[in-house]
Parts: C-alpha cells; structure tokens; sequence
C-alpha cells in the first residue's frame, strides 16, 4: 500500500514474478472497504498515506485481531519509529531503497507468521468446540485431570467415587478426542483452560 502508483506498480511486478497473488491500494481506507483476507497475507505498508497513516492503520488492524502480517516500507523512517512499529507487530521496517530480496526476505517472513497466526486461531477454534462437548462435571474433571491428580484425589475433591470419576474421565478423553493426559494437557492449553488451582 503506497500512495506513490509508480511504487505500487513496481511492488506489484516484483511480488508477481514470486507468483504471489498482488492487490494495490492507494490508501487505508481503500484497503479497509475490502473484504479481510481468509487466508495468511502481508501488507506492504507506507508509513505516510493519505488520511489513515500506516501506524495508525496497524494499530486499527491490531485491534480488530486482523491476522495480516505488516512490513512498513518508507523515505522518511528514522529509527525511533522503527523500533516503535517493530513493537507493536511489524515483521520488518525497510527504509527506502531497499533491495528486492530484502523485501521478498522481509514478505516470506511475514507470510509465514500470518500463517502460524491462522493455525493457531484454527486450533483454538476447534479446541473450543470440542469443549463445547463437555457437561459442567466432564470439565470440571478435566480441570483436576491436566492439574496432574489422580482418580482417587479426583474422587476425594469432587466427594463421589472413584468409578464415576472413571467414567468421567473416559468422557474427557473421547470428546477431547484424546488417549494421554499430556494430549489433553495440549489441548487445554491451546483452548485456554487452565488446571484446576484445588488441590486435595
């Protein structure tokens, strides 16, 4: 996103010739009108636009959890401002002129941390939904299970017997669509939950 058409249409040609998919945008406010990406993606962002500025933009983009990775490019950065973009997110502050492989380096970078960003947000969506599973006691099990105890604590904590507290537990296990505590240890973590802080 440049405001400078030369600059975008260099930006376009260059990022083709990796076979990436290129859109150009003139301003912030036309790249916001557009659909979000539904996939991994990078901006390539002036930090002086029209109207919405590139830092500004990023910070907007953040708080809209958008999972688009930044590279700011610029003739008038200094370092102060770079540093602050590198704070909240950026994947690489270039300052003008840069080389192409510096920006392809700095666009593989990004494209590869939008990508981890989605999979995560995947894995804590279909954790979450595998929670959904659970009946309050189930998850309260699973609370007291990743916590490391074991079916008799477990029993003791909940004040019912070991047997139910089995069949609890295999409950857990098959709706978490796990077969080990460090399984569901994992996936408790990737949803959120943490261990129960109880302890008999």
């Amino acid at each position: 996103m440049d405001d400078d058409p030369s600059v975008r249409k260099s930006l376009a040609t260059l990022l083709s010739t990796q076979e990436y998919a290129v859109e150009t945008f003139a301003s912030a406010a036309e790249y916001l009108e557009q659909v979000p990406s539904s996939g991994p993606a990078c901006l390539i962002l002036d930090v002086r636009l029209p109207g919405l500025d590139g830092p500004a933009l990023q910070k907007q983009l953040t708080q809209e959890g958008r999972l688009e990775q930044i590279v700011f490019i610029t003739g008038h950065g200094n370092i102060p401002m770079g540093i602050s973009a590198m704070k909240r997110g950026a994947v690489d502050f270039l300052p003008k002129p840069f080389s192409d492989d510096e920006l392809l380096s700095a666009v593989a970078q990004a494209l590869a941390r939008s990508a981890d960003h989605w999979k995560q947000r995947g894995d804590f969506a279909e954790c979450r939904a595998r929670l959904a599973k659970l009946t309050p006691r189930e998850f309260e099990v699973m609370r007291l299970v990743i916590a490391g105890l074991l079916n008799k604590q477990i029993a003791g904590e909940l004040g019912t017997s070991v047997r139910t507290i089995k069949t609890h537990r295999s409950r857990v296990m098959d709706k978490m669509g796990v077969i080990s505590v460090a399984e569901l240890v994992i996936h408790a973590q990737k949803a959120g939950v943490s261990p129960a802080s109880s302890c008999p």
